[in-house]
């Protein structure tokens, strides 16, 4: 009898053609003996749509998922980084698999919306927030059960290096690590991995940066270390990624460009402003190089297009039917979507004086902002011994007192890598390598049909 199957993809978020060369020779060398296809990217290519696309076959019309965050018109709230996979509509692709292959299996770990999906095992980032304020850093399973027993195998998830101003690669080793203990213990037919290392310093120091030269290594050596694990358990892998990042050097604050126009609305809470979403007339919920414009008042509607468009850094911005060509025409999207030239992004700044900024915007808070912050990635350099203030705020939290660690800079010009957009040269596209050729390159809503052949074969 002739075993199943089995699949890992390992999703390396920010690989490149341009980037595969000699500091990535395991990475190279898989692209030469299994075949690279360069993926024309989704829009947005941010990380939740880039994963949904890719596990439903859905443009973000089809599977809502228009960003990382968006704004809820019932509720008057605006959403970042929510997990439940309840939020991605369409058949995933574990599901289809299961369809064509009675009692397959899937781990999913790190990919996102990864909570109360119906993988067979997950694993997570989900902090815990006690009552009395805390946030305590921790990961969230399924089985609820799977928390422990993973944390005993491996230790704590190293969240700091997940995100924030130290984020690195022990938090992708951590998860290449838990992705082998899965491996060992249950056997997926199905292993998806989440590898983030790359992004970090793509942001911080653009692709252009010699210094990317270490973080190419690095993650090759974690990726070859799972190619090797693979390999003598006959596991087939495939590497994926969701976006390329090209360089940056100017940024758009759509958010003051509207308060100038007197169209939103701020109210101050404890001496800082907050932006108004429900009573503004118009606002952008903005995240890497799109966003999305919500415009309350339907009268502005032309008004605030034409502004937009004549702002420098706009490469186009989309209305209703040009928001049904580009696969973005759902619910969850804003009015009017923006979308940024390849060397601009988008930041969500309202404030017009710093000292009225929220506390939130000097703290790593990817839930608050009303846009995705890559400055969260930075130590304010303005601060005196930053590492010692950061240590004297964990003694006080450890200590059981309540802290702000509001450490990072009110900076965009630091953010030298974006993405979100297409980039015009497809050697800055994601790539897919493993399925035994090199083609043309393909649609983003195409890698779903690819991976769905080689895990049901």
């Amino acid at each position: 009898m002739t075993a199943m199957a089995r699949t890992a993809v390992l999703n390396i978020v920010g690989l490149t053609p341009r980037l595969l060369g000699p500091d990535m020779p395991r990475l190279q060398a898989a692209a030469a003996a299994g075949g690279l296809i360069r993926v024309q990217p989704v829009l947005p290519a941010v990380t939740c749509t880039a994963q949904s696309t890719y596990l439903t076959g859905l443009p973000a019309s089809g599977h809502g998922c228009v960003a990382n965050g968006w704004y809820d018109r019932e509720l008057a709230e605006h959403h970042f980084w929510k997990q439940s996979n309840h939020l991605v509509q369409g058949p995933k692709l574990w599901e289809k698999c299961r369809a064509a292959r009675p009692g397959f299996t899937c781990a999913k770990l790190f990919w996102w919306y990864n909570m109360y999906s119906s993988a067979d095992w997950s694993i997570t980032p989900r902090p815990m927030y006690p009552a009395d304020g805390r946030k305590v850093f921790d990961v969230s399973t399924h089985p609820m059960t799977l928390r422990e027993e993973v944390k005993g195998a491996l230790g704590e998830f190293p969240f700091p290096a997940f995100w924030g101003p130290t984020a690195g690669l022990a938090a992708s080793a951590w998860i290449a690590r838990s992705a082998e203990w899965m491996e060992e213990k249950h056997r997926p037919d199905l292993s998806l991995v989440y590898l983030p290392h790359l992004d970090y310093n793509l942001q911080r120091l653009g692709p252009d940066d010699p210094r990317l030269a270490a973080d190419c290594r690095a993650i090759d050596r974690v990726a070859g270390g799972l190619l090797d694990f693979y390999a003598k358990r006959d596991v087939r892998v495939l590497v994926l990624s969701e976006y390329g990042i090209t360089a940056v050097n100017r940024t758009i604050a759509l958010n003051r460009l509207f308060r100038q126009q007197g169209w939103i609305a701020i109210k101050e809470e404890l001496g800082c402003e907050l932006l108004d979403c429900g009573a503004s007339r118009v606002f952008a919920i903005v995240d890497h190089q799109v966003a999305h414009i919500y415009v309350n008042d339907p009268a502005l509607l032309t008004a605030v297009r034409t502004l937009v468009e004549s702002v420098p850094g706009v490469a186009k911005v989309l209305d209703a039917a040009g928001k049904r060509a580009a696969g973005l025409d759902h619910a969850r999207a804003g009015d009017l979507v923006a979308v940024a030239a390849e060397d601009a992004w988008f930041t969500y700044y309202y404030w017009d004086d710093e000292r009225k900024a929220p506390d939130f915007a000097r703290c790593v808070d990817i839930h608050r902002k009303y846009g995705y912050d890559p400055v969260e990635l930075f130590l304010d350099p303005a601060l005196r011994l930053p590492k010692l203030r950061v240590a004297a705020k964990l003694l006080r939290k450890k200590l059981g007192f309540r802290m702000l660690m509001d450490v990072i800079p009110l900076d965009p010009t630091l953010v030298r890598g974006s993405h979100g957009a297409c980039p015009a040269d497809s050697r800055e596209w994601p790539v897919l390598i493993g399925t035994g050729e090199s083609a043309e390159p393909i649609a983003a809503t195409a890698v779903h049909d690819r991976l769905l052949r080689i895990c049901v074969r």
